[in-house]
């Protein structure tokens, strides 16, 4: 029974897998993970945590090991502690500052797992996504979906192709893997130790 887990997920979540995990994801009020990033030679290890209406923590394991970053919806602003043993060291940024913005770009207001979700909705609007079956995750079962843009559609700057792991229980994703036109990865992110719905202390979104 190869299959069991992923005939059990689409019995409870009937339609597009991509469709059940924006649902799911709407129900979540809170959540914590390491994420593990690799694009080109970048890589990236951070424990991050994120508390609806969309305060985020990141505590950077690699690289700038022992920097946190924290974001503020309602103040609009981005404060980081450069250097973990310093404490009194933190400087307050917008959202949009390089000094915060990832290697791929990616803004600490627009880091969530939501929003990587409904990015990919978009590239679905201009193209498809097929279900590929079910693979393991970190120790988790996990419907595989292949999601491209028609012809030469991209988004996130050149994004053609999205490969997405989503949890068979949860729907939420586990693992992500995009690629441009040539077929060229263009970043791959793993979502490890993922709890939801976790009681997370304002205090935490502090640096």
């Amino acid at each position: 029974m190869p299959y069991l887990f992923l005939l059990l997920a689409l019995a409870a979540h009937p339609g597009d897998p991509l469709d059940a995990a924006l649902k799911e994801c709407k129900k979540v009020a809170a959540y914590r993970v390491t994420l593990h990033s690799r694009s080109g030679t970048s890589r990236e290890t951070i424990r991050y945590f994120f508390k609806r209406p969309g305060f985020v923590r990141m505590e950077f394991i690699e690289p700038h090991k022992g920097a946190i970053l924290v974001y503020d919806p309602v103040k609009k602003e981005a404060r980081l502690r450069p250097f973990g043993f310093l404490k009194p060291m933190v400087l307050t940024l917008s959202p949009d500052s390089r000094l915060i913005t990832s290697s791929r770009g990616h803004r600490v207001d627009a880091s969530d797992i939501g929003t990587m979700l409904e990015t990919v909705r978009k590239l679905r609007g201009t193209g498809r996504s097929t279900p590929r079956g079910e693979e393991a995750v970190g120790g988790r079962a996990a419907v595989l979906v292949a999601v491209e843009g028609k012809g030469t559609a991209t988004v996130a700057g050149n994004v053609h192709r999205y490969l997405l792991w989503l949890d068979a229980k949860t729907s939420l994703p586990l693992k992500m893997i995009s690629y441009d036109m040539s077929g060229a990865v263009v970043e791959e992110v793993l979502m490890d130790d993922l709890e939801i719905n976790v009681t997370l202390p304002d205090t935490l979104f502090e640096p």
